[in-house]
């Protein structure tokens, strides 16, 4: 029962993870019966019940024709690529017919979408130059083609994620290419770091924009500094980042400082199991090449970050420096394999009794929306000013929010 818990928390529609393809079947629309399937592997595994309920959306009205079509039914995904081809010879002038893949209700399916794409207009080439698909005069070896070829799509795919199929004098190759997740959104105060080897980057193969860019991505720079570093304008700057993130290079992490409030997250068991994950840890943390500092010591520290509790605080308890850590790339390392998390700082204006006179621009950024790092970059104060500017105001509160990643979709937690 635990398990059948688990399963369904984690697929369910949008969690992004990619299935197999549990079925490929071909309809066609009979001018006499309609909407049927005419083959598919394997056998009944979409039944007449279900596709009849559907059949409107995979053999659809003219206008959605040669498009991308899926459809999300009775915990089934079926994407198609509905074709119609003119022609006097076809009852109706026109035959349609309509090549699916069928997946779980829960799983990814836009990476299947080429290959879909790809191999109904093959069967259409075929159809216009052989009558593939519609001729009802078959032999039986003639009629066991079709069904053969999609069995072998259908195994290879799941198997190797690619297949070759040659039919008379054609091939055709068909690969599943992993198409990745639109990068996040990337702000003044965002902290790129590289995830890969820099090293493995020749400069040449970059365009210009990002060849100036890349010698200032750190860890420890944010966007906005970067920008002004390597002179390059702001929105090119996020764009090259953006296009790095997209191709994981790098990922985005908060600015660091001192006045920072960090907590541990369940994923911090894996550092007290996991042996070569504590020497990846260690080695990354050291402040002293070939001098690696104790796993207590590291783990005691990442334990103690806590709600309430700065970094600062953490350093004057603890000396990182006496115990071999670099506590810089502590931080680091904690966020990337998401051991911690940042605790952000959001200050809101709530407007006092009496208050006559008007808000001022920087109480205008107080909405609440913005944390403390967003409102460093836009208004150009330091941490320690904004710090300031938050106390001497009574009618500012502060409100802790942390960014949980789950499934890799960003949900807010307030603390």
């Amino acid at each position: 029962m635990n398990a059948n818990l688990d399963e369904r928390a984690r697929y369910f529609e949008g969690c992004g993870y990619e299935g197999p393809i549990r079925c490929i079947f071909l309809c066609e629309f009979h001018p006499v019966a309609g909407p049927k399937i005419t083959c598919q592997v394997p056998q009944d595994y979409v039944s007449k019940e279900i596709f009849d309920a559907v059949s409107v959306y995979i053999i659809p009205k003219p206008q959605l024709q040669r498009s991308i079509l899926t459809v999300n039914v009775l915990g089934y995904k079926i994407t198609g690529f509905p074709v119609r081809i003119d022609n006097a010879k076809y009852a109706r002038n026109a035959y349609y017919f309509n090549l699916c893949f069928v997946c779980d209700a829960w799983a990814r399916t836009v990476q299947y979408e080429p290959v879909v794409k790809k191999l109904s207009e093959y069967l259409m080439t075929m159809e216009q130059e052989s009558d593939f698909l519609s001729n009802e005069n078959k032999t039986e070896h003639e009629k066991e083609r079709l069904p053969a070829m999609l069995k072998q799509i259908l195994e290879d795919l799941n198997s190797h994620r690619m297949t070759t199929v040659i039919e008379g004098t054609t091939t055709m190759h068909l690969k599943v290419v992993k198409v990745a997740s639109d990068p996040p959104h990337v702000s003044d105060h965002h902290v790129p770091i590289f995830v890969v080897d820099q090293n493995m980057f020749r400069e040449q193969l970059w365009d210009l924009t990002t060849q100036q860019v890349l010698p200032y991505i750190n860890g420890f720079n944010h966007v906005a500094k970067i920008a002004a570093e390597a002179d390059v304008e702001n929105n090119l700057v996020k764009a090259c980042v953006q296009n790095l993130v997209y191709y994981g290079a790098v990922k985005l992490i908060p600015i660091f400082q001192y006045c920072n409030v960090y907590a541990a997250t369940p994923e911090l068991k894996y550092l007290a199991g996991k042996k070569k994950f504590q020497e990846e840890c260690l080695f990354y943390v050291s402040k002293i090449e070939g001098n690696p500092p104790d796993l207590r010591d590291v783990f005691m520290m990442y334990c103690n970050m806590t709600h309430g509790t700065t970094f600062r605080d953490l350093c004057i308890r603890f000396n990182p420096q006496a115990l071999r850590i670099d506590e810089r790339k502590l931080v680091q390392f904690g966020l990337l394999h998401k051991l911690i998390r940042r605790v952000h700082k959001y200050p809101v204006f709530v407007e006092g009794n009496g208050q006559l006179s008007p808000m001022t621009s920087l109480q205008r950024a107080f909405s609440g929306l913005a944390s403390s790092d967003e409102i460093c970059c836009i208004t150009g104060l330091s941490s320690q000013q904004l710090e300031e500017e938050i106390e001497c105001d009574p009618g500012v509160t502060v409100i802790w929010k942390t960014l949980v990643s789950i499934t890799d979709k960003w949900h807010e937690v307030f603390s």
